[in-house]
């Protein structure tokens, strides 16, 4: 962090309701904000993150420029994608006199990403809103673009799912838990919880845990397929309480065939989805492709 700061911390009580008060805003139940009022969450994130002086940094939702604030500090170059109309004027304000920021008016999971970062590696950091987080993530890793690591803060159950697989959950928690965002996410990364922020660290404060999870992006796994491969996951846990052969079977796949593939790949017809460790389910993937 730099010695001195060019604005007062942004993630207090005192500076959030006076900047609230000043622009005449209210946290949007609709985009989900909810404004971190915890400066010692911030530098939490931001030391997550790995920040080294340069770094060019995404920065999803910056609602009043408190994360960002701490990412300028550790000297990170951030490109801030925001939806809500009115914050963009705002963040010229509370962020006055930082240089390195672009902020950006529009919808994260429409704009062009990779031509926004200037086709350059970049880390991803954000306290994504928790009604559109799988969508979020999901989107950034589909798309293959060069990011090397993720650092959310996100609801504390979809960090959980994330982190999910069936070696270390019982049955009962695999069946609530594991599912194709765990897939997904560790097929594109190694993901690890770091640690919980409880309600209080908000303004308004949620009536749940958050959790900031970091993901290192990795080459995935080789599959034959990887299409296919994400379709044989999301139609494995589209009808979670059905055999996996049931399960694919709703989601198009043919009886015979799924039989002869899972017997390539040695998978038992009567297992359920969440039985199935990644490899596993790229195995499969291979056999029917």
């Amino acid at each position: 962090m730099a010695d001195k700061m060019i604005h007062p911390t942004i993630a207090t009580v005192s500076a959030t309701r006076h900047i609230l008060k000043h622009f005449k805003l209210r946290a949007s139940k609709r985009l989900g904000q909810n404004f971190l009022i915890d400066r010692s969450i911030v530098n939490g994130i931001v030391d997550a993150s790995d920040i080294n002086d340069g770094d060019l940094v995404l920065e999803i939702g910056p609602g009043i420029g408190t994360l960002t604030q701490g990412l300028l500090e550790a000297g990170a170059h951030v490109i801030a994608v925001e939806l809500d109309k009115k914050l963009p004027a705002v963040l010229a304000e509370t962020l006055k006199g930082y240089e390195h920021l672009n902020v950006v008016q529009g919808d994260i999971l429409k704009v062009d990403i990779n031509g926004l970062m200037g086709n350059r590696p970049f880390k991803v950091v954000a306290n994504l809103p928790y009604y559109i987080t799988s969508s979020i993530i999901l989107t950034l890793l589909e798309q293959r673009l060069p990011i090397t690591k993720l650092v959310t803060m996100v609801q504390r159950e979809v960090a959980e799912r994330m982190v999910a697989n069936p070696e270390t959950l019982t049955p009962n928690d695999s069946a609530k838990i594991y599912g194709a965002l765990s897939v997904a996410v560790q097929y594109f990364t190694e993901p690890r919880i770091i640690f919980d922020v409880p309600p209080s660290a908000f303004m308004p404060q949620p009536e749940v845990t958050s959790s900031v999870i970091v993901c290192d992006v990795h080459i995935p796994p080789a599959v034959a397929d990887e299409k296919l491969f994400f379709r044989v996951v999301r139609g494995a846990f589209g009808q979670r309480r059905k055999t996996l052969i049931n399960s694919l079977m709703g989601a198009g796949f043919e009886r015979q065939r799924l039989i002869e593939a899972m017997a390539k790949a040695g998978i038992d017809p009567k297992l359920r989805a969440e039985s199935l460790r990644l490899e596993q389910f790229i195995a499969l993937a291979d056999a029917l492709s």
